[in-house]
């Protein structure tokens, strides 16, 4: 367990990298252009266990290794258990497929009428802007189609994709996501916001991104004046453990907000990571102390080679139950699976109705004391 504590306490600055200039760690630009990229020259950086060599070695095989100095920062190199080393340094364990493991597992591609969209629920789409990450997360979703290791062939342009919305009146609400689309160029965002707003029956844009987390100087003054001109634009970020909610992101957070910006996050419940009780409710804390409302907990999809981060969902029911009561109920996401092949997000819920009927509804309350209330007669 990683205890709560003061933002200064979690600030990393530039660690490995205290040579070079402050106006180049600060340049997004720089933090991608010197990202760490293969085994050895992580290598020359960390004791790697044979675990990570060897994922290393077969990680181009299914899904692309790349890391910020960033967040290369926040690793613990002494503790092969780091809830942040886990999350972006391959394991052997990634090679391991189990039956019931799919490439697609929440099943956008069957709900894809054009290439880069994805129209699953009725007055929602999901556009998707890029195939690329500024890092990638080893328990992607869409690992079959993000970093270019599995031949995937991603569409080079999104204009089908937006002709397509404009075309479908029902369509009020747009997600844009890969990928991550904040590694794109601000003309690039402000292109496709410009022709989103323009879409008179398009009420709500959001952003899904972790660019902020794992590099948080791309939230630039040129960035935030560009989404003010769109305001408001919800974003989503992706945090998992309270590690990663530096001093730094929450100063990128700060100015998003300023921006107009509407922060939400999403983590992913995994194993050996996040999945405590004790662990959500820091992190909850932390992201509300940024601006950063709680939104999605997800259950781990079941993507291939993923079952070393899957827990039970059992454990993802407990930590909700452990949280309601205990902390404020901004701080408590709601827990969610993906249903697979396609089924939507379905809520995971501890049960505190026991009984209902005509009359009354008989529950229980966040102490696990029994309630009775008449319904209306």
């Amino acid at each position: 367990m990683y205890p709560e504590d003061h933002f200064s306490r979690w600030r990393h600055g530039q660690g490995h990298w205290g040579d070079v200039a402050p106006e180049q760690w600060n340049d997004w630009l720089w933090q991608m252009r010197h990202r760490i990229v293969d085994g050895q020259g992580l290598e020359k950086l960390m004791q790697l266990t044979e675990n990570e060599r060897q994922g290393l070695m077969l990680a181009d095989e299914k899904l692309a290794f790349s890391l910020t100095p960033h967040f290369f920062n926040l690793i613990d190199r002494g503790d092969p258990d780091c809830p942040i080393r886990k999350q972006v340094i391959p394991r052997a364990a990634e090679m391991v497929v189990n039956p019931e493991e799919l490439e697609d597992p929440v099943g956008e591609e069957k709900t894809s009428p054009v290439p880069r969209l994805v129209h699953r629920y009725p007055d929602r789409v999901l556009l998707l802007a890029t195939d690329r990450c500024a890092s990638y997360c080893r328990y992607c979703t869409r690992s079959r189609l993000v970093s270019g290791s599995t031949g995937y062939a991603f569409a080079t342009h999104f204009e089908p994709a937006l002709q397509y919305i404009e075309a479908h009146n029902e369509v009020r609400d747009v997600l844009i996501s890969g990928g991550d689309p904040l590694i794109l160029s601000d003309d690039k965002i402000d292109h496709l916001l410009k022709r989103l707003r323009a879409i008179e029956h398009v009420e709500f844009i959001r952003i899904g991104t972790r660019a902020p987390v794992f590099m948080p100087q791309r939230v630039t003054d040129s960035l935030c004046a560009m989404l003010e001109k769109y305001a408001p634009i919800f974003i989503s970020l992706h945090t998992n453990h309270p590690r990663e909610c530096t001093q730094e992101l929450k100063q990128a957070c700060q100015k998003l907000i300023r921006a107009g910006c509407v922060l939400g996050n999403q983590s992913v419940l995994l194993k050996g990571v996040n999945d405590t009780a004790a662990i959500q409710r820091s992190l909850a804390h932390r992201l509300l102390q940024m601006g950063v409302r709680p939104y999605y907990l997800y259950q781990c999809d079941l993507i291939t080679g993923s079952a070393h981060f899957r827990t039970n969902v059992q454990t993802g029911i407990e930590i909700i139950r452990e949280l309601r009561g205990f902390t404020s109920g901004y701080a408590i996401p709601q827990y969610v699976i993906d249903a697979p092949g396609g089924g939507g997000k379905v809520p995971a819920n501890p049960q505190y109705i026991q009984s209902i009927d005509n009359k009354t509804v008989r529950m229980l309350n966040w102490q696990g004391d029994s309630y009775e209330y008449p319904q209306p007669q």
